[in-house]
């Protein structure tokens, strides 16, 4: 499984510490920016980058981080065939991914700590996705959806 993360200045600093542990875990893990700090950029720009990746492939999974998360989450969504989720503790991204196939997890930097963030992503890149019926059906019509709009 290929992981694109990426971050506006908020969570900048907090994506560089998950790439890297990311990577001296082994993760297959391609960096989508920003590539240094710079007060000035804009979250839609990096939520783009991973959503149009994320929903052309069915296997890859992504990470951003913003400062609240809000943002970027609903520029993350706007893209057919994602289901990018913030993240609030592991808990509730283990049942996004077991229910709900979450392919992206969003990172609030401001309110996070780092161990949090960590525990989230291993959680978010280790749980499988049930498939059970009920589970299939709801994202069947989630892509009635997204085919109707």
């Amino acid at each position: 499984m290929k992981v694109y993360i990426a971050a506006d200045h908020r969570g900048y600093h907090l994506k560089e510490k998950i790439f890297q542990w990311l990577v001296d875990g082994g993760y297959k893990v391609e960096d989508y920016g920003a590539y240094e700090l710079n007060p000035k950029d804009d979250y839609p720009l990096f939520a783009e980058k991973v959503g149009s990746v994320v929903s052309r492939d069915n296997k890859a999974r992504g990470i951003l981080l913003c400062g609240g998360g809000t943002g970027i989450n609903v520029v993350a969504n706007k893209f057919d065939r994602v289901r990018a989720s913030i993240g609030i503790n592991t808990k509730q991204v283990m049942a996004g991914r077991n229910d709900d196939d979450i392919n992206i997890l969003v990172i609030a930097a401001d309110f996070t700590k780092e161990n949090q963030a960590k525990e989230m992503v291993k959680v978010f890149l280790e749980t499988k996705y049930a498939g059970e019926p009920r589970h299939k059906r709801r994202l069947e019509e989630i892509t009635r959806i997204e085919a109707n709009n």
